[in-house]
């Protein structure tokens, strides 16, 4: 009769404690784990209030949101004011609506939109803009691209982004959000010589963009639908 040695059995130890430990960390796949994590659409806090071992989430029904679901808003605009109640409104009609992470959202899609913008990124635009604004930036591509000329683009960051409005436009919710970014930009011709902007310099850019959902679609995604520089 063979007999195991000291060092088969502590490696085989080893090896079911570190399984055990990885099967307590990462959990069973059961089939109804959520979709990787998307920064450009809406999360529930219902996925995060499951209790350990249901494989249901109990998702908040539209219309059901209470007052002290209000905190957050609350906290970010004083209550009375008509940002405060245009939030308020938007989060009665959307429970799942968060400010801070769809202020978050709307930071990446700002830098996203800018530097599709630059490059002439059509098919990222298109996902990204309403309607109207997505025929606006591509006219402007265009009309960009018929002259040789091109956009060499360097996005260096967001100093600071906050809400500014909120308000439900029938089933729609529009959140307005003013952006002070840094970009190094310049528009060069088709000799390559700078036409407008600086290869180096750093320019603090203020936009005020507007966002907008419909709440009763299926489409988590939100669009812009509107945007102003600010001087």
């Amino acid at each position: 009769m063979e007999y195991l040695d000291f060092g088969t059995i502590f490696f085989f130890v080893a090896a079911v404690v570190i399984f055990l430990q990885l099967r307590k960390v990462l959990g069973r796949r059961t089939g109804s784990e959520r979709p990787p994590f998307n920064p450009y659409t809406r999360t529930s806090e219902a996925d995060e209030k499951a209790k350990p071992g249901d494989n249901v989430v109990a998702l908040p029904r539209r219309g059901e949101a209470k007052a002290n679901d209000f905190e957050k808003i609350d906290s970010l605009a004083k209550p009375g004011t008509p940002l405060n109640d245009g939030l308020r409104a938007i989060q009665a009609a959307d429970p799942t609506f968060e400010p801070e992470k769809f202020l978050d959202g709307s930071k990446m899609a700002y830098e996203m939109i800018v530097m599709s913008f630059a490059d002439g990124d059509r098919k990222t635009l298109k996902s990204l803009l309403s309607r109207e604004v997505f025929d606006g930036f591509v006219s402007a591509i265009t009309d960009r691209e018929s002259r040789g000329e091109k956009v060499q683009s360097s996005f260096v960051g967001i100093n600071k982004a906050e809400i500014i409005g909120a308000e439900m436009k029938g089933n729609e919710s529009h959140v307005t959000v003013r952006i002070i970014s840094e970009l190094i930009s310049a528009t060069l011709d088709k000799d390559d010589a700078v036409i407008d902007g600086d290869k180096e310099a750093v320019v603090e850019v203020k936009d005020v963009w507007t966002f907008a959902r419909d709440t009763k679609s299926r489409d988590p995604n939100w669009k812009l639908v509107a945007t102003e520089a600010e001087d």
